[in-house]
Order: structure tokens, then C-alpha cells, then sequence
């Protein structure tokens, strides 16, 4: 395995309830890292040669401000570099995002702000700018996630959502549908290996979001990643051997004739084997149970 970047999901938590979320983010999730883990997953992480980035995401980090600063400070005092993800509601005008993001000047090598339809459009795009001229003028390095509406095509600057956690109930209705059997790769992620891992609140490593290879608190990530043999786990095996179609098949699962994407029929066969492999697939929150 090639770690170069491990994601924190600081929270499950959020302030919306987006269609596409992977992670069914929303102001009812439980789950909250705290700072004694956070100072436990960095220790560990400095174990981790070639591993260079150290993410903050969620949910929405800037929910808990305090523990966000003091994971970022202690990444970069570690060595890391720095990046986070956030929809940027703090910035409801650029002198009040220029005080939030004022004490990350100098710790953050990149600042990610969600911006599309999904979270508002309009709104979305005010808080973004407020947040971009923000960070220009603090000299921290930042972009917008914006993701183009299910059945338009997306332009230069648009990615297309991926039908898993609340968009495979939400939005897979309102996509093209395609038959299942043509699933047959991971068109997103590196299984085989993986550059990046996230890592949720509870001590979940994440292979892609609610596919699970083990617990930091119960194993340590350098255990985890030596000990990684794609081929043998349960659910990412099968994707490698034949993508979401042959995770179904190997399984014997009841399917549909035709999903959105990959993603989606990848997302369904998940919850079906849920009870079959708990600690493979989880926790709760990455499948809708709040």
C-alpha cells in the first residue's frame, strides 16, 4: 500500500442534509473525534512512511472548531501537510471568514469548499467567493467540489455525483439507468492500492466510504496497511476481480436489471451483506442509521 493521504472525518455531523452525501451527513449524525484521538491517529500516522497528507473533512469540520484547530496545528507541527474540506457556511461575509480562517494561515496547504446546486446555489456560491478572497488574502490555497445536477452533462469545472449513501436513495431515480452486468471495475477508487484511506470518528478505516479494512484503536494503522491483502477481503476481493457485477454475483444477491452507476449497484449490494460482514462494512452512519 502507497498511503500518501489520510482523510479525518472530524464529525459525521453537518449542517445539511445534501442528496449526494456519502456519508449522510446531517445535523442528527452522531459521531465526533475527540482531541485525544485525534492526538492518537496522528502518532500513528507519523509511523506511516510516504505519508504526507492529513485531511479534515466530515460532515463539516468547522462544527467544532476547537478540535479542528488543534488537529491542524498538531499535523503541521508533526510535518504533514494540511488540506480541508468544508461548505464554508462560517463565511457569510469575507471579514468574518478572514477571523475563521486567520489561525490556519501558514497551517493549510489546501482548502476545499463545497459549492454546487446541491447545497444551495445560490447561497452556496456567496459563501464560497466570501471564503475564496478569505484564504487569497491569507495566502492559503484554495478551490471549490462542485458537482453538476443528475441528467445534465457536466462542464469543465463539474463533477458528476456518484450514486452512494444518501444519492443512491436520493438521486439514482433521476439518473439514466444501465444494466448492472456492464459494472464490472471500480471507476473510482485504487483497491489494489490505495493512496488515500479516510478515517472516521469511531477508528474506521475506510477503503471508500463504508468499506472498512479495520480499527486504529483496536489495530494500528501501520498494522493495517501491512497487513493488507486486497485479494482476501470480502468485499473489496470481489470488486477487484469484477467490479459491483461480480460483488452481486459471487454473493447470490437479488438485483435490478439496470442501475445508475457503478457506485450504485456497488452502494446495494453493501446493504445487503451488511449483517454478512459487519466489521467489512460500516459503521451505521455510512449507511443511512443515524
Amino acid at each position: 500500500m502507497n498511503l500518501t493521504g489520510l482523510h479525518l472525518l472530524l464529525t459525521f455531523q453537518c449542517l445539511f442534509e445534501c442528496e449526494h452525501c456519502f456519508v449522510w451527513g446531517s445535523p442528527r449524525q452522531s459521531g465526533v473525534m475527540s482531541l485525544e484521538r485525534i492526538g492518537r491517529i496522528l502518532d500513528q500516522a507519523r509511523d506511516i512512511e510516504g505519508l504526507e497528507w492529513i485531511y479534515f473533512e466530515g460532515g463539516e469540520p468547522f462544527l467544532y472548531y476547537p478540535l479542528l484547530l488543534k488537529g491542524v496545528r498538531e499535523a503541521a507541527e508533526a510535518g504533514f501537510k494540511v488540506g480541508l474540506v468544508s461548505n464554508a457556511y462560517w463565511a457569510v461575509n469575507e471579514a468574518d471568514a478572514l477571523e475563521w480562517l486567520r489561525p490556519l494561515a501558514g497551517l493549510v496547504q489546501d482548502l476545499s469548499v463545497s459549492c454546487d446546486f446541491y447545497h444551495g446555489q445560490e447561497e452556496s456560491a456567496g459563501l464560497a467567493r466570501n471564503a475564496a478572497r478569505a484564504a487569497e488574502r491569507l495566502s492559503i490555497p484554495c478551490d471549490s467540489i462542485s458537482l453538476a445536477q443528475v441528467g445534465t452533462s457536466p462542464g469543465p469545472d463539474l463533477g458528476r455525483v456518484m450514486f452512494r449513501g444518501r444519492a443512491a436513495v436520493k438521486l439514482a431515480g433521476r439518473a439514466e439507468m444501465k444494466p448492472w452486468a456492464q459494472f464490472e471495475a471500480c471507476p473510482h477508487e485504487d483497491l489494489a492500492q490505495p493512496g488515500r484511506l479516510h478515517l472516521d470518528p469511531l477508528g474506521w478505516l475506510h477503503v471508500c466510504q463504508g468499506i472498512t479494512l479495520g480499527n486504529v484503536f483496536e489495530e494500528s494503522l501501520q498494522e493495517i496497511c501491512r497487513t493488507y491483502r486486497p485479494e482476501a477481503h470480502p468485499v473489496v476481493g470481489p470488486l477487484l476481480k469484477g467490479g459491483p457485477a461480480e460483488l452481486t454475483r459471487r454473493n447470490n444477491l437479488e438485483h435490478a436489471e439496470a442501475y445508475a452507476d457503478a457506485c450504485h449497484l456497488c452502494y446495494e449490494a453493501r446493504l445487503a451483506l451488511r449483517e454478512r460482514f459487519p466489521r467489512e462494512l460500516g459503521p451505521d452512519q455510512m449507511y443511512g442509521l443515524e
